[in-house]
């Protein structure tokens, strides 16, 4: 896959990965910001922001904006996570001139009309009012106060029913006037343009953006681990979540710990907690592990009277790991399985393709990471992932259950 960086007359870098075998482009842009930057007492505003995307633009309101772009065979949407605001456009290239004529009225134009304001609004405080009474979404708030405190993280990102009214059309303005700027912007493109196409559309589009965002400074924090954290609920399953530290990409032993998370829980169904969970003893259908920025997550559900059971059998897989670390023969098809499957799981379509590429930028990866990316696991050695396994999986994790009081139906 040959990735070409691509920069415009006004400084705007894309990197693009040309396909002309289907007539679509992919487009895939993020400003860093996210919902860590809603104000307090104002708590949704990214999300509400985000939601009104393709709500009218320019001379277009809502119902023209939307006719228009079915006119143009486009699909837009924007998301906002924690940390970064991910818009998504595909079109066709051969309408391509309207699609991105009015991508460029989104970006730059956005209306924030108060009759979308309001129905948009409403519809996600029918989705918060509606979790009120699921223990899953309770649990899920009480776990990220207890594990992040007061810090950012632990707010939810759609906000709350007392704050998302308080939000008006000037403060909507104002927050997208102090995101949406170049020097917080990563831009993939994937699909059926060339270079020199592109190196024009990157200014018509992002180039009237202000230089530089306005953002609040939002410190880094570790969650708070070694605590249990319990929803108690008479239901037929429990859910147990289990968390200990994790591994930023920048860090040395990254790769050792992709390797780690691996051989515990990352691949389905030859990971140690797939087998000693599910195959041995039949306690779960589904149990893995997750590498995140901040965490290493193990997940599972299984029947509430045996809760106990599967939470003892997977802290004793996650402490002999700790200890002994993985085998020779279990690092090898760890590293067979991340190189081969990459291509299928990550680069499998041109939005995919898209997805992935804006998500090395974010981390400050170098457009050359998928050619250097199956070298770097090569080469971590069994002994550099023992160490991986004694440095995150030694600490006491923070654990979440989400169900009747672990051992309540056994005593």
């Amino acid at each position: 896959m040959n990735i070409q960086e691509v920069k415009s007359e006004k400084g705007i870098i894309a990197w693009l990965v040309e396909d002309h075998t289907v007539e679509i482009v992919n487009i895939g842009f993020a400003f860093k910001g996210g919902t860590k930057q809603d104000p307090v007492g104002k708590e949704g505003m990214a999300k509400l922001m985000a939601g009104l995307f393709i709500e009218g633009a320019g001379h277009y309101d809502s119902d023209a904006f939307q006719v228009k772009l079915d006119h143009a065979g486009a699909e837009m949407s924007l998301d906002a996570q924690s940390d970064d605001i991910y818009g998504s456009v595909c079109m066709l290239s051969k309408k391509q001139d309207a699609a991105f004529g009015l991508l460029r009225l989104a970006l730059n134009a956005p209306r924030f009309d108060q009759g979308p304001i309001d129905r948009v609004r409403a519809e996600i405080v029918s989705r918060i009012v509606g979790s009120e009474r699921d223990p899953n979404a309770i649990a899920q708030r009480k776990w990220l106060r207890a594990i992040y405190g007061a810090h950012p993280c632990s707010r939810l990102g759609e906000g709350t029913k007392e704050s998302l009214p308080g939000i008006t059309p000037s403060d909507l303005r104002a927050f997208h006037q102090a995101i949406f700027a170049r020097d917080g912007l990563h831009i993939a493109v994937v699909g059926d343009i060339d270079a020199n196409t592109l190196r024009e559309r990157l200014d018509q589009l992002f180039g009237d953006l202000p230089e530089q965002q306005t953002l609040v400074p939002v410190y880094d924090v570790a969650p708070k681990l070694g605590q249990l954290v319990e929803e108690n609920y008479d239901l037929p399953q429990t859910s147990l979540t289990l968390a200990w530290p994790g591994v930023k990409p920048s860090a040395p032993d990254f790769y050792a710990a992709v390797l780690l998370n691996d051989i515990l829980g990352g691949s389905y169904l030859t990971s140690r907690l797939y087998e000693e969970v599910r195959q041995k003893r039949g306690l779960a259908y589904h149990v893995s592990s997750e590498l995140t920025l901040d965490s290493l997550l193990v997940t599972t559900e299984t029947r509430s009277d045996c809760a106990a059971q599967t939470l003892s059998i997977v802290r004793d897989v996650v402490k002999q790991m700790a200890q002994q670390g993985p085998t020779g023969a279990e690092l090898k098809a760890s590293k067979k399985h991340l190189i081969g499957a990459y291509a299928i799981d990550q680069l499998g379509s041109t939005r995919s393709i898209a997805d992935r590429l804006l998500d090395l930028q974010i981390h400050k990866a170098d457009v050359d990471y998928n050619q250097r990316r199956a070298r770097s696991i090569g080469r971590v050695t069994l002994k550099q992932v023992k160490a991986a396994a004694k440095k995150l999986l030694s600490a006491e994790p923070a654990i979440l259950v989400v169900g009747p009081p672990l051992g309540g139906k056994d005593e």
